[in-house]
Order: structure tokens, then C-alpha cells, then sequence
């Protein structure tokens, strides 16, 4: 063994040394956090991290960005196995992989295209936060960071194919290998320097990774190392439900998270997995009508907070004494000092961020933990929401109508409660808006009607339903939801209730995703989805209606509760594609991409304080289609849309009207 192989082998143990303290110190964070168990389902896990990870199907939902991050990434998978190399050369001359014979050329082959791939991409990179300067991209504090990450993979892959272009130079490359960019840049070496040109880059290329695998731990692009890991560990399927709590737990005083402690690992490892890309933010309604929200800030403050306080918890844990200075880091509050209070109710929980987040980050479900804390455990929430809980712990209802008014809409309709007609196939679960709102209730009488129509046996709760206990659960008052839901599903079990329908995505969410972890197991189909079927059956004969509605220019608006949560986007679609006379207009944010009305997470009972109203943002996009109705799907967006087109001024010129209604209309007509 030669002094260059004596150098590189101490090299090499200082850099994995560094490797295996970095990752023993991360993990030893994680375990701060609550436990989770995320091994269930390994075969969908593996899926998921083939897809989304290995697949980026994520990043790849932008067209731009998502090449020049998937190229990049995608090589430097490639070049793992040039680093492999490395190491081994770097242990003994001639050293190599070329054992592997075809496989090997396949290698090298790769590994020379990719290293001209990605030296392009990272300049591409460069150009759009440096000179185009795209928005999200502008985060103080960041910039001479980024420009370093992203000129040091410059370097290692020009490393790279300058070190193999002159191995080619000096005629000793290995066996099977297969390099046309380096023997093109090798005809431009001179032969005398060959030599030296390659130690040169040897050199500089193993410790350029050895020192970016070193860096990592302390940087924004942490990332690189716990992306695929978070990816594995990730949701199967959209968090559309929360995580109940349980209130009988003996010895448990604190509820919600209000530090790093009270979050799961899985949290905290979002933190270390964030790429502070702002695909988050930049689809964000609250941010972008000019709130303070900002997604991606709420998950870097998490991590901030747990590299601020983790290794401090720990040095208390092992007996050592901390500094006054160390003590006041401890005694800062994450709520307040990292992440501002006001941010956390600007939420909409639409789920957009988490939508686009190319690393399966949970955004949703820690800001409504943030919500618990502040609610439970200090009664601290915008004062425009207390009259909502009071009326949901009074009335059932986050409205001050009396519980025995509930059913009043069904009057003269035929209509039957479940305990006039036990005997029913499906429970019409109204919900709050269907049962009280005017506007609403048109729509529940259109879709009550439609089923007489198609002779469906069904009924109603009637007095009996109560508040689902969406609104209090996605504002953090889960006591209160926890009370609803119980005593729901207790009625509904004593009816014997199977398949349930209801015109709103908030009802069929909670009922559909969150019952279950209390008892409550049901078919839970949305009213669209059920219109759907009827047609399809024949027992609503569309195509053969009499006459049509008017020609109409109708654009459609996702919910964010049916689409995103439930990932149901066709059926209302199909159902106004089956109505003669309706020309559907799409607008730009539609389907996954939707834009949300600014009604969810309990924000339809709270004010807009700053910025413009999310809803009129909404309603504008909308509008500017040219069309003269918009179609809904949800009492809430029924709500929010119609005042987004009073506030435009044009209630005479565009009509907002829910799919059971059009449908209805042309059934009549």
C-alpha cells in the first residue's frame, strides 16, 4: 500500500467517522419525538418510495423545475457507483468495477452522459434562482447557501469527467469502459499533464463528496440524505384524517403539540426533509392572497427548533449542567417564537402544500396539533370561532339554530326521518349547512328530490344528526369533536346504519376517514358520486329529458374535501357532461391542481384580516372563464362563491348553483 492509498484510507475514516456521528446524532433527535408506527403495509411503502421517491412523480408535477431536479437527482443515483469506484481506486491502484464486463460499459456510459446532464441542469438551476429570480426561490438567508450546494455538484461531476477524460488521455482506462463525452474532452489534454490532471481531479472529486456527505447534516439540503427515507415513512394514502386523542388516557395533561416533544419522529423528520423548495407555499391560498402562512416556514421552524433544542434536551438528560444561554434557548416557545400564532388559523387545511411537497411532508396534521395546543390548553383562538363552538356545544350546529329545526327544510317534501322509515337502503346525512343555511337547503330539497326520482329508499336523522364535528376538529378543538362524533355514532349503530350520502365534502371526510377510529365503519358516498351511479344505472334517464337548460357556460370548481382529501374528481364532472346544453369550461387551478374557496379548517366562521379574501381570488379565476355559472359541489363553496361574485358586483350576470340542481333543472325541463 502506497502513501496516496495510506492518505485516502485515513481520508475515508474521517469522513464515514463524520458520516456515523451525523446520523447517531439525527436519529438521537428523532427519538425526542412521540412514537408512530409507519412499517405497516411494507409492499405499498416500497411502491411509494419507488414512485415517488426513486420515480419523483412529485417533482415532476412541475414541468419546469421538475425536470432539472428529477435529471439531477436521477444522476446522482448513477454516479453513486463512480463514488463506489472512487473509493476503491483510492485503496488500491487499479481497482475498479470492471469486473462487472457488459453491465460495467452500461455504467460507464451513463455515468459520462450524466455528468455533462447534470453540469448543464445545475447551471439551469443557477439561472433560475440567480437571474430569473423565481419567487419562491427568494428566501432571505438562503442564497449564498443554495448557490454553494449547487456549484459544488458542478464541481463534482466536472471532477468527474475531467478525471475520466484523462484517464482516457493517458490510454489506461479500464476494461469495458465506455466514456464518449471524456475520450471527446480528452483529445484536448496534452498527454504530458494527463497524469497530473488526474490527481488532480481524483483527488478533488472524492473529497468533494466525502465534504458535501459531511455538510449535509448542517445544511438546508439535509434533505438529500432523509428524502427517500421520509418518502418510505410517508402517508399511503392522503391524510384526510386526524389523529384522535384519546381523553381518557389517565396521567395525560397535555394536549396538542406545543414543542418538538409533542410532535412524532415523523414530524421532526419533515423538518430534516424539508427542501425548502416552496412548492408548498406557492400553491398555499393563505399565501398567496397575502397572509403570513407559509407552509414550508412552519416546517423549517420545526426543524430550527429541534436543532436549537434537541442536543440541549439531551445534554440534561445526561446529567450536565446548561449555560444561562442554553437555558433561554430551552425556555423559548415554538408557538410564538418560531411560528407566529396568526399563522396557524390562516390555515384553510386545503392540503395543497401537502399536494405538491415532492417529499411526502405533513404540513396539515402539525398545524392542526399547533391548533390542539392553543385551544385546549389556552383557550387561545380567534375570538370570531367561539361563538361556532359555543353553538356546536349547545345546538349541534356551528350556527344559533335550534336542534329542533334541523328537519324543518323537509317539510311538505315526503321526505322521512329514520325513525318513521327504519327500514331505509341509505341515510341522507344533511349535515349543518343543508339543514340550516336557505341557500343550502335548496340544494338539499334538489337532491332529496333527484333520489324520489330514482326511487331510492332513504332517510334522514332528522333531529337526530348532529354537527359530523369537522369544523371543531380542524380547529383544534377536539374535545368538542370528540363529543359530536361519539353521540353520532352511537345514534347512527342503533339504526343499523350501512351506506350513508351527503351533499358535503366536510361531512363525507369526517364520516368516511375519521368515524372509523371510533366505532363508526359506513359506506360514505358524496352526493355526485351517488348522482353518478343513478345515471349510470338508468334509474336518472338524462339523455332522454325533454328539453335541456338554456345554454349555459358553466365552470367548474373543485372542493378541496371531495378532490384533494377524497381524490374525487370525475363523477361531478361526468354528471354535468351528461346535461344537455352545458358547455364546462375548465379554469387553470383545477382537479389537483385546484385552488380552495377559504371556507375549510373552520376559516367559514372566522374573518380575513390581511390581504385579499381567498374566496373573491377564487371567484375572479373563475369568472374570468366567461362563464355564466359556477358549479359546486359543497355548501361551503356554495357559500364563498356566491359572496365572492356579490363583492364583484355580478350576481345578476353569473349564478352559482351546486351539480344536483343543473341536473334537477334538466330532469324538469
Amino acid at each position: 500500500m502506497g502513501i496516496k492509498n495510506i492518505v485516502f484510507l485515513l481520508v475515508l475514516g474521517a469522513a464515514f467517522g463524520g458520516i456515523a456521528f451525523n446520523v447517531r446524532r439525527l436519529i438521537s433527535y428523532l427519538q425526542l419525538g412521540k412514537p408512530e408506527d409507519r412499517l405497516d403495509n411494507i409492499p405499498a411503502r416500497i411502491g411509494l418510495l419507488l414512485k415517488v421517491g426513486f420515480g419523483q412523480s412529485k417533482i415532476l408535477r412541475d414541468k419546469v423545475a421538475g425536470p432539472i431536479h428529477a435529471g439531477i437527482f436521477w444522476g446522482f443515483l448513477v454516479l453513486l457507483a463512480s463514488a463506489a469506484e472512487g473509493i476503491l481506486e483510492g485503496l488500491h491502484d487499479g481497482w475498479s468495477l470492471n469486473f462487472l464486463g457488459p453491465i460495467y460499459s452500461a455504467m460507464t456510459l451513463l455515468i459520462d452522459i450524466f455528468c455533462a446532464v447534470i453540469m448543464i441542469l445545475s447551471m439551469a438551476a443557477i439561472w433560475r434562482r440567480y437571474i430569473t429570480k423565481l419567487a419562491r426561490l427568494q428566501v432571505e438567508g438562503e442564497k449564498i447557501e443554495a448557490g454553494v450546494i449547487l456549484l459544488t455538484i458542478f464541481s463534482i461531476v466536472t471532477s468527474i469527467l475531467l478525471q475520466n477524460s484523462a484517464r482516457v488521455a493517458l490510454g489506461a482506462d479500464f476494461s469495458w469502459a465506455v466514456r464518449p463525452v471524456s475520450s471527446l474532452v480528452a483529445g484536448i489534454i496534452p498527454v504530458s499533464a494527463a497524469h497530473t490532471i488526474f490527481e488532480v481531479f481524483f483527488w478533488s472529486h472524492m473529497l468533494l463528496v466525502f465534504g458535501f456527505m459531511n455538510y449535509l447534516p448542517y445544511s438546508k439540503h439535509l434533505h438529500v440524505l432523509t428524502s427517500l427515507p421520509n418518502t418510505f415513512f410517508g402517508n399511503l394514502g392522503y391524510p384526510n384524517s386526524l389523529k384522535p386523542i384519546n381523553f381518557e388516557e389517565e396521567g395525560v395533561e397535555k394536549f396538542g403539540a406545543t414543542d418538538i416533544e409533542d410532535f412524532t419522529w415523523k414530524t421532526l423528520m419533515d423538518g430534516y426533509t424539508c427542501t425548502h423548495c416552496g412548492r408548498c407555499t406557492s400553491v398555499c391560498p393563505a399565501n398567496q392572497t397575502g397572509k403570513i402562512l407559509d407552509p414550508r416556514a412552519i416546517i423549517v421552524a420545526i426543524h430550527d427548533r429541534t436543532m436549537d433544542k434537541a442536543p440541549l434536551v439531551l445534554k440534561q438528560k445526561a446529567g450536565q449542567e446548561l449555560t444561562s444561554d442554553e437555558q433561554a434557548i430551552i425556555d423559548k416557545k415554538l408557538i410564538g417564537d418560531y411560528i407566529p400564532v396568526e399563522a396557524l388559523w390562516q390555515c384553510t387545511t386545503c392540503g395543497a402544500c401537502q399536494q405538491e411537497c415532492p417529499v411526502m411532508i405533513e404540513h396539515v396534521p402539525a398545524i392542526v396539533e399547533m391548533r390542539r395546543s392553543l385551544v385546549l390548553m389556552e383557550a387561545n383562538f380567534p375570538p370570531e370561532v367561539q361563538p361556532a363552538f359555543g353553538n356546536m356545544e349547545n345546538n349541534y350546529t356551528p350556527w344559533a339554530f335550534s336542534s329542533s329545526e334541523r328537519a324543518d327544510w323537509a317539510e311538505g317534501t315526503g321526505v322521512q326521518t329514520v325513525a318513521e322509515n327504519a327500514d331505509f337502503d341509505v341515510l341522507f346525512w344533511v349535515g349543518c349547512a343543508g339543514s340550516y343555511d336557505e341557500r343550502a337547503k335548496r340544494v338539499t330539497r334538489s337532491f332529496a328530490e333527484l333520489m324520489q326520482i330514482a326511487g331510492v329508499n332513504f332517510s334522514i336523522l332528522g333531529t337526530e344528526e348532529r354537527c359530523t364535528g369537522d369544523t371543531a376538529r380542524r380547529a383544534g378543538n377536539e374535545y368538542l369533536a370528540d363529543t359530536l362524533v361519539k353521540m353520532n355514532v352511537e345514534t347512527m349503530n342503533g339504526y343499523n346504519v350501512k351506506k350513508i350520502v351527503t351533499t358535503c365534502p366536510h361531512c363525507l371526510n369526517t364520516l368516511k376517514n375519521d368515524y372509523p377510529q371510533f366505532g363508526g365503519n359506513y359506506e360514505v358516498v358524496h352526493h355526485t358520486q351517488f348522482i353518478q351511479d343513478l345515471t349510470a344505472s338508468g334509474k336518472l334517464n338524462v339523455k332522454k329529458a325533454n328539453g335541456s337548460v338554456s345554454k349555459e357556460a358553466v365552470a367548474y370548481h373543485d372542493s378541496c374535501y371531495l378532490g384533494r382529501y377524497n381524490n374525487e374528481y370525475d363523477a361531478p364532472r361526468n354528471t354535468l357532461l351528461n346535461v344537455p346544453g352545458l358547455n364546462i369550461l375548465e379554469v387553470p387551478r383545477s382537479k389537483d391542481k385546484g385552488f380552495c374557496c377559504g371556507a375549510g379548517g373552520g376559516r367559514m366562521f372566522m374573518e380575513e384580516h390581511d390581504g385579499k379574501r381567498v374566496n373573491v381570488e377564487r371567484t375572479e379565476e373563475l369568472m374570468n372563464t366567461g362563464a355564466n355559472t359556477i358549479a359546486v359541489n359543497c355548501p361551503f363553496c356554495m357559500t364563498m362563491m356566491t359572496d365572492g361574485v356579490k363583492s364583484a358586483d355580478k350576481a345578476d350576470d353569473v349564478k352559482v348553483r351546486d351539480v344536483s340542481e343543473i341536473l334537477l333543472e334538466s330532469l324538469k325541463n
